[in-house]
């Protein structure tokens, strides 16, 4: 079975290994389905080489329908779908630069990477860093889970977490928005690392501008 959102998967995951972010066979993407369902990318699969007809279905209830064995972190998908409405794409990749800055020191915990370009506030915003726990335990799902809840009751609700020594999961209405947040998210991290860290913020002002004039 192939249709457009089988296809849209493969495309982007054909798209993030050609262009280095991600490698051999990690990374994961997941869609929405209009039935309450996921597709999802299965195990161990590599996302430059994705079938349309062997990605994962998974219902509503998450038992698997079709398609090759669904990702291990499917849990994890389910469980940002259930808390953040408007999520109908999920993405993780070990981005390079962003798990070296979980080797060598984050920014904080509530912010992997300080707002250094206007395009970072703008695309990604807040990345709150989750502690290590290994590939698909439950308790970093319930931790990612707890920081979307802590920062949509401040008022500022995220769309991506970054999982230490892992790598990011960012979400969006789309993939191909999803992996434009992606994007954004690894080329700040890359600056970031470029500049030893030596790179002053943008001030508040700056950052309340953005936000006014672009809905940030």
């Amino acid at each position: 079975m192939s249709s457009a959102l089988h296809d849209e998967i493969c495309r982007v995951g054909a798209s993030l290994f050609a262009r280095g972010y991600v490698h051999a066979s990690a990374g994961n993407i997941s869609v929405r389905l209009p039935d309450g369902g996921f597709l999802i990318t299965p195990t161990d699969a590599c996302l430059g080489t994705l079938d349309p007809a062997r990605l994962a279905q998974v219902d509503a209830q998450g038992v698997q329908v079709a398609g090759d064995r669904a990702s291990k972190t499917l849990a994890l998908h389910r469980r940002i779908y259930a808390t953040d409405p408007e999520a109908q794409c999920v993405i993780h990749t070990h981005a390079t630069h962003l798990v070296a800055l979980t080797l060598e020191g984050v920014w904080s915990p509530d912010d992997i990477l300080p707002p250094i370009t206007p395009y970072f506030v703008m695309k990604v915003g807040h990345v709150p860093v989750i502690p290590y726990h290994r590939p698909g335990s439950p308790e970093a799902a319930r931790e990612v889970v707890a920081a979307i809840g802590r920062y949509a009751a401040a008022g500022t609700p995220i769309r991506a977490v970054m999982l230490t020594r892992l790598g990011p999961n960012v979400w969006h209405d789309t993939p191909a928005a999803a992996m434009a947040t992606l994007e954004e998210l690894e080329e700040t991290a890359k600056l970031w690392c470029l500049a030893g860290g030596n790179v002053t913020p943008l001030p508040p002002e700056a950052i309340e501008d953005l936000r006014r004039t672009f809905n940030a």
